[in-house]
């Protein structure tokens, strides 16, 4: 029978996870899912409606697994690496994930990469816009629109400032595991030293950590498309200049390429002061009670721009 991971990292998303998950995956000492997030233990029991715009197609691109067959299927190709993973992001915020990853996987080691709650949330609406879902260009026009949402059951990602209740998250997970087994770890500090950062990642799960992971560009920049057909051709696989391309080109190369690509032709307009002020209003509260949880100074996540 398959191996369940020992080790997962529960996100927050938009903080670096999926460029953790290609560090972890480039080490010879671990095995990584294929699919890059499973979600299963947010949606075995109460998976999303899925009405948002484009929520289905995205979870289905995703890979998501709704089933324990499905989801050790996953890891069958692992053999005596000594860490074996999966990432799913919705996992720090999904209320389910903490008991069933508990009952599964007791053992395992949870990584917790956190954002500062404002950027994170304007970065997870840039990642709409890029995709073509959030059908809203203003982004405090977004954050009224996110309770009406949240009611008619669009997905996770579409919870902007819900998403960065980080204290109360990570309690959930203290209530289940004992505190050594959640590395709980900044992406701003992912930010400042990628390689150190990977380095401390392995340290902690005791594997290698003079092992350097390959950094490339970033795996998921964010912001409005400078040309829209551009970004259509860019994310349209059947295009005929993709099918050709990974006729001539390795997976690797044409991986790389088509992320630069994706990056060149996204612009980042800064958030507004009025929509700044109002999330950090709203995250105080938590970033205080988190301080309290970490012992760690986060008041710059509450300075204005």
């Amino acid at each position: 029978m398959a191996r369940l991971p020992n080790t997962l990292i529960v996100g927050a998303a938009k903080s670096g996870t999926t460029s953790l998950y290609d560090y972890l995956q480039q080490h010879p000492d671990v095995f990584m899912s294929p699919v890059k997030e499973p979600r299963y233990f947010a949606y075995a029991e109460n998976p999303p409606a899925m009405v948002g715009p484009g929520d289905e197609a995205s979870n289905r691109e995703s890979g998501a697994v709704y089933t324990m067959d499905a989801y050790r299927a996953l890891f069958e190709g692992a053999a005596d690496e000594a860490v074996v993973g999966e990432a799913s992001p919705v996992y720090l915020y999904d209320a389910d994930a903490p008991r069933l990853i508990a009952e599964h996987c007791p053992d395992a080691t949870l990584i917790v990469v956190l954002r500062n709650p404002v950027e994170r949330a304007y970065s997870h609406f840039l990642h709409l816009v890029r995709s073509g879902r959030e059908p809203l260009r203003d982004f405090e026009a977004a954050l009224d629109a996110e309770p009406r949402r949240i009611e008619k059951g669009w997905e996770w990602s579409w919870h902007y400032r819900r998403m960065g209740g980080y204290a109360a998250q990570l309690a959930r997970y203290r209530e289940r595991f004992a505190d050594a087994q959640i590395q709980v770890s900044f992406f701003e500090d992912l930010k400042a030293d990628t390689v150190a950062f990977a380095q401390r990642v392995y340290r902690a799960l005791g594997i290698d950590d003079t092992f350097a992971p390959s950094v490339g560009a970033p795996r998921r920049s964010t912001g409005y498309p400078r040309w829209q057909w551009f970004q259509a051709f860019l994310h349209t696989p059947d295009h005929p200049l993709r099918r050709a391309a990974r006729r001539v080109l390795p997976e690797w190369v044409r991986d790389r390429v088509l992320t630069s690509a994706k990056n060149a032709n996204l612009k980042k307009p800064p958030m507004s002061r009025a929509a700044r002020r109002r999330l950090v209003d709203a995250s105080r509260e938590d970033v205080h009670r988190l301080e309290a949880l970490l012992d760690r100074d986060l008041s710059h996540w509450l300075e204005p721009a």
